[in-house]
């Protein structure tokens, strides 16, 4: 067993991974030969990722809040606490918090064999954002 005090800070996600105000807390980065991380991610209302695809897939799971996601060319899905969502490898994809609700997710990424965990692609328009249903 290992136990490890936090001492990394809260990071805000770079502007070019993120629309709006995004928090990320290291939650899981298992030495080698793990490939596994889990970051704890916090999207301020209407803050979202840009799209973006992982070669190895992705978990989330919804801890608390309103969020919102879509994987190219379907529908903008609402998630809640407790949904988990998966997105296949290199399924271009993006989630975020609903326009007036904070959501909090983890976000569970395998790398690859290069080490490579995302890639990360243009910004979802507000015309992609707004295609929303409802969120009540």
């Amino acid at each position: 067993m290992q136990i490890t005090r936090s001492t990394v800070a809260t990071v805000k996600g770079p502007a070019d991974w993120f629309t709006g105000d995004v928090y990320i807390d290291a939650v899981a980065a298992a030495p080698a030969p793990s490939r596994v991380s889990a970051s704890l991610v916090h999207f301020m209302p209407g803050a979202r990722t840009h799209w973006h695809r992982h070669p190895l897939s992705q978990t989330v799971f919804v801890t608390e809040g309103v969020g919102l996601c879509q994987r190219r060319g379907g529908p903008v899905e609402v998630i809640r606490p407790g949904d988990r969502v998966l997105f296949e490898a290199d399924e271009e994809h993006w989630h975020g918090a609903a326009p007036d609700r904070l959501m909090v997710h983890v976000a569970i990424n395998e790398g690859d064999d290069d080490h490579a965990v995302v890639q990360w692609l243009a910004p979802v328009t507000d015309e992609e954002y707004a295609g929303a249903p409802a969120v009540s």
